[in-house]
């Protein structure tokens, strides 16, 4: 018998080679319906799998990120014996779960696959699905894996093979579809219910642009029709409030083929949000008892050599400079150079919490094919600031970080966020972690102590942290449910020493700082694209890049329009005049598309009495004011930094 421990702590009694479908079932049919997949010990298992030795098991359902990965990418091997059967010999290179779905990177040979085949292939697979045939997991020796995709000529997952180790490959087949997979999978195909293909893409084979192009399909499943009805519909949302989208019409930023890919330029209305959100930063910063300073956009080999970065982060970073016999990179962090502004003046315990901040411009080499709008650029502008101190000021230090970002999700109206605790993976010290295994247990309950006591709601994954330490990524939530990751929190136990950090102590001892890396606002880069999505491009006034349009009926009251111009200029309010000679009609429909949140019509009434005739984006006309009255509202909304509507 063997002792499966539950998540509840209850101990229950089993026959060696019972399975967690087998568990399931023993607790409830209706559970063991739902289960998709096993946490055994942490790992992901197949749901069917035997489990010979004592463990501690979690039933993984589609309410579950495990489970709902296992669901997408069993669903990715459905989609693949679709696309084999409707397309003999093709081959297949990796397969994953993403965020949303899955995607197949495939090679067809001469073959296409369009827009129109997508939902042939949707019909294969829904009738495959119904099948219900069962994932089945094969252990297989090296040599005959290798035997077996050789005689398929595919290069493919003979590459992936040769950087696997004998007996640790696995095959997997569902149906007439078999291939080389570390799984885990679903019980059977009977589990998918609801299929979309979504899009096709190109993808070179590794990521690699000197490798040959291969087809990338995506696709989305759910365990029932509604699910993917709700899905369609947000994604129909999406479209319209994609960022690339709304940041070309809008004037926010552009990307062009002679400054290089992954570079934005920043317009005139994507610079004034830049600018608001650097005010708000430092407002609040300064409030906290930050102080600013400012970094080389290049530094010597040496330094990134100390702080661990190379080799690390080597991938990540441009290639070196050579200049004088020294080596210089690109800056891709800030936190090697405000480690020596620390240590550029004697410390004491009086001087700590030492926090420094800086919007720091850095540079990071990301593949050409994972480059995404905003969302993934070369050259990014982070909300940086690192904080040393004592360990028994460690807990206020985090908390206040958290509460930072506590406020900025108040301001800009996120109400749906997760902290994700990322943790270290022990059998990887000295290779992706730094070998310190008492600091990582130490540090890592530090900041759940933290999370705990603090309410703050987080999730906990494993072999996700940095390599110097802990961290928590901010995950949170858009307007219309998409998720992102906003920004970093890591705790650094180790470059305190490597850069030989200290402050001398109230006892007169030298010790090393803790130190907090943190960045509330991410980037200006990726949380601009945020915003656009998530306001759908209609900014509250205080961010909005242009905030009032003044529009005359006619020429003969563009002398007062003029006037009221100056008196919103004059008070801080960015604004214009439409002094086109057009219908008024047609002024307020473009000011309308140009998401300005407030328009101004004036003519003979207007200018006779002094006052203005206000509309407000979306809501039409909201009655005549005088126009200090006006200016008195609009400065306030904009410095309480919320939305008329809140």
């Amino acid at each position: 018998m063997i002792n499966v421990t539950l998540p509840d702590g209850a101990i229950r009694q089993y026959e060696s080679g019972v399975s967690a479908l087998d568990i399931a079932k023993s607790i409830s049919e209706g559970l063991a319906r739902k289960v998709l997949a096993a946490s055994v010990n942490g790992q992901v298992w197949d749901a069917t799998r035997a489990i010979t030795t004592d463990v501690t098991l979690k039933l993984l359902t589609w309410d579950d990120n495990d489970g709902k990965s296992t669901f997408w990418h069993s669903s990715a091997h459905l989609m693949a014996e679709a696309i084999e059967a409707k397309y003999p010999g093709a081959k297949f290179w990796v397969g994953p779960a993403i965020d949303k779905g899955f995607y197949y990177d495939i090679d067809l040979g001469d073959r296409k696959i369009s827009e129109e085949d997508l939902a042939e292939l949707e019909k294969l697979m829904n009738g495959l699905a119904k099948k219900s045939n069962p994932y089945v997991r094969k252990e297989i020796a090296k040599a005959e894996a290798l035997a077996y995709f050789t005689e398929k000529g595919d290069e493919y997952k003979l590459d992936l093979l040769s950087n696997l180790e004998d007996g640790a490959i696995t095959f997997y087949t569902q149906g007439d579809f078999t291939d080389l997979c570390r799984g885990p999978h679903i019980p059977n195909t009977g589990f998918i219910k609801a299929i979309k293909l979504t899009s096709i893409a190109g993808a070179y084979w590794k990521g690699d642009e000197k490798n040959k192009m291969l087809t990338r399909v995506y696709g989305v499943t759910f365990p029932n029709q509604k699910e993917l009805d709700e899905y369609l519909l947000m994604l129909e949302e999406a479209k319209k409030r994609d960022h690339r989208k709304l940041g070309k019409e809008l004037g926010i930023y552009t990307m062009d083929d002679d400054v290089g890919q992954g570079l934005p330029l920043w317009m005139p209305n994507g610079t004034v949000i830049i600018e608001e959100l650097e005010k708000l930063a430092k407002e609040t910063e300064e409030a906290a008892g930050y102080q600013r300073v400012v970094t080389p956009h290049i530094a010597k080999e040496s330094m990134y050599l100390t702080s661990g970065h190379l080799p690390y982060y080597a991938d990540s970073m441009f290639p070196p400079m050579e200049m004088d016999g020294e080596k210089y990179y690109l800056k891709a962090m800030n936190c090697p150079h405000h480690h020596k502004i620390f240590a550029a003046e004697p410390k004491s315990y009086r001087d700590l919490p030492y926090r420094i901040a800086e919007y720091g411009t850095c540079y990071r080499y990301e593949q050409s094919g994972e480059l995404f709008g905003l969302m993934r650029v070369r050259c990014l502008h982070m909300n940086d600031a690192h904080i040393y101190c004592s360990k028994e000021q460690f807990f206020q230090e985090f908390k206040a970080v958290n509460d930072l970002y506590l406020k900025y999700f108040k301001i800009f109206g996120i109400d749906k966020y997760v902290m994700r605790l990322s943790l270290h993976e022990p059998s990887k010290l000295g290779q992706k972690y730094v070998n310190e295994p008492e600091l990582w247990k130490e540090t890592e309950e530090m900041v759940r102590k933290v999370l705990i006591e603090t309410n703050t709601p987080f999730v906990e994954v494993a072999d996700e942290a940095a390599f110097y330490g802990p961290k928590i990524d901010v995950q949170i939530w858009s307007a219309i449910g998409r998720e992102f990751t906003l920004a970093t929190n890591q705790v650094d136990f180790n470059s305190g020493r490597k850069f030989k950090l200290a402050y001398t102590t109230q006892q007169n001892d030298t010790d090393t700082p803790l130190i907090i890396h943190r960045a509330p606002l991410g980037t200006h880069e990726r949380f601009i694209g945020f915003l656009l999505e998530h306001y759908a491009g209609k900014f509250p006034v205080w961010l909005s890049p242009q905030q009032v349009k003044v529009l005359p009926i006619s020429d003969k009251y563009l002398e007062y329009a003029q006037q009221v111009h100056q008196t919103l200029r004059s008070n801080g309010i960015r604004a214009s005049v439409d002094d086109r000679n057009e219908k008024i009609g047609k002024k307020i429909r473009e000011a309308e598309l140009s998401r300005v949140p407030y328009m101004l019509v004036v003519g003979e009434k207007e200018m006779t009495e002094g006052k203005l005739a206000v509309r407000r984006q979306g809501k039409g006309d909201i009655g005549v004011l005088p126009v200090d009255e006006f200016v008195g509202l609009v400065r306030q909304e904009i410095g309480n930094r919320k939305d008329s509507d809140g």
